[in-house]
């Protein structure tokens, strides 16, 4: 399969995402940060993207946040990789409480 170009709305945003992967609803789940989110969701679903995800098949984007700044980004990041479980569940609860796979709605 091909690398999907990124949309042209989400290529002129410069800066960064914070993501989080899925296996299944209420899962294993995995936090990430990107300036391509595109490119980075694809690389995960395609199996390109070695350790933890690959490991443990995360592939359905279940939550996204987009910073002006990669380092804003970075920092979140971070900041959610130290929050207990409970938080990342109450957060993409909030968002999308049917773990629906985003993936789509970024590909414009």
């Amino acid at each position: 399969m091909s690398r999907p170009s990124t949309p042209a709305t989400l290529e002129r945003m410069k800066g960064g995402f914070v993501y989080i992967l899925a296996n299944r609803p209420d899962g294993t789940l995995y936090v990430g940060v990107t300036s391509d989110l595109v490119r980075r969701i694809w690389e995960h679903r395609e199996g390109l993207a070695d350790g933890f995800t690959k490991r443990y098949g995360l592939k359905t984007l279940v939550h996204f946040e987009r910073f002006d700044d990669i380092a804003s980004a970075i920092q979140r990041e971070k900041t959610m990789k130290h929050w207990p479980r409970a938080w990342k569940v109450r957060l993409i609860h909030a968002g999308n409480p049917q773990w629906r796979d985003l993936y789509d709605e970024i590909l414009g």
